[in-house]
């Protein structure tokens, strides 16, 4: 079934990253496994060819494009090449989403130029050891000291975290006034008190840093308050929605590139003197994947429409969220299974993708979370 949410401009954008994808990250992919960390060339390779950066007005280097369907071409097109380490979806995605709304005039001109061009690389510190999805929770503080804020506290399953030269930190200036004392601090990579803990070891995504990050009362300078004081909690809630639709896209092309790699799989294994696909087991299971893969394209390609027309809900992101990434650790599980023995090796997609595809229901908000989400929504 043909995909019309895709324009001209997007197809061959597609083409672009695609091409890209082959040549800068491919042939290195396995070597970042082995190190446990991408070589942080790539952002600013991705860069020049406009793979990241381009939701940032072209003045301070970016492309000018504010179409979630572009980030969407690259989600799909890096979960089709089973490139899981560059952190490009948080880059372009999430930090992209909020220096493109929430930078002052100086802000802008001190720190767009660095992301447009990949040369500063980005994350944001929310998670931390005791609060996750409970964003409230959050106990890393920020205590104002004549122009500055001290910034006490930890985070952890920090995306880009050991590469990042400022992090857009989640920390609680007004302990007395609730959701709205929470706001949102720019801490740069040299400033005294900041530091970073190991390169976590996961089970999965092994080439994409991962870190834990302390902060023991380091100075930062009002003019890196990002967005309104005590505002935090509101632009965090604003930007969620496309953040959960980022994950929802690679969700449901990596089940579809494991299918597919799983397809091909069955038709040219053979057991008993036959293609194992052949056995109708397999086959009506292989017709069963296919066909919840593409009704959650459906889904998913409603909500870009509604991405691009600036009326996607909370509510619709958090149905796209769970829904897309409990398909595909279904669909990961069942096609390891088809593979028998291989499919627990290493060098076989499936393998990878088995561990790899496991934080999705996780990060971004549980599939418990989003549940919750949308049963309020409900009234009950």
């Amino acid at each position: 079934m043909e995909r019309e949410i895709f324009e001209d401009e997007h197809r061959q954008f597609r083409e672009v990253v695609r091409e890209f994808i082959a040549r800068e990250i491919t042939p290195y992919h396995a070597g970042w496994e082995a190190e446990g960390i991408v070589d942080r060339t790539v952002f600013a390779k991705a860069a020049k060819h406009g793979v990241i950066g381009f939701n940032i007005a072209e003045e301070f280097g970016g492309g000018g494009v504010r179409d979630f369907r572009f980030n969407a071409v690259v989600a799909e097109e890096l979960a089709a090449a089973f490139a899981t380490g560059p952190g490009f979806l948080l880059h372009n995605d999430v930090v992209g989403s909020y220096l493109s709304r929430l930078p002052d005039d100086e802000q802008k001109a001190r720190w767009l130029p660095g992301f447009a061009s990949g040369e500063a690389i980005w994350a944001i510190g929310m998670t931390e050891p005791g609060a996750g999805s409970d964003l409230q929770g959050i106990r890393t503080s920020a205590v104002r000291d004549g122009d500055d804020w001290l910034v006490s506290g930890a985070k952890t399953f920090i995306t880009n975290g050991i590469h990042s030269d400022y992090v857009i930190v989640v920390a609680r200036t007004d302990p007395a006034a609730g959701s709205r004392g929470i706001s949102l601090l720019v801490v740069e990579r040299d400033m005294p008190g900041f530091s970073r803990g190991r390169n976590l070891d996961k089970i999965g995504l092994h080439a994409q840093d991962t870190a834990e990050l302390f902060f023991d009362g380091v100075r930062v300078p009002a003019r890196n308050v990002l967005g309104k004081l005590g505002g935090g909690f509101v632009h965090l809630m604003e930007n969620l929605p496309e953040e959960r639709l980022s994950i929802a896209i690679s969700a449901v092309a990596g089940a579809r590139a494991v299918f597919d790699s799983t397809l091909e799989y069955t038709r040219t294994r053979t057991a008993f003197g036959q293609p194992i696909g052949s056995f109708q087991h397999n086959r009506f299971l292989l017709a069963e994947l296919a066909t919840e893969i593409d009704i959650a394209q459906v889904y998913i390609d409603r909500c870009l429409k509604a991405s691009f027309e600036e009326k996607l809900t909370t509510v619709d992101a958090s149905k796209a969220k769970w829904w897309a990434s409990e398909l595909q650790q279904k669909v990961v599980d069942r096609c390891l299974q088809l593979h028998g023995g291989y499919g627990y090796m290493s060098e076989y997609p499936v393998g990878r993708a088995f561990t790899d595809a496991r934080i999705q229901t996780i990060y971004g908000g549980t599939t418990e979370i989003m549940k919750e989400i949308i049963g309020r929504s409900l009234g009950v």
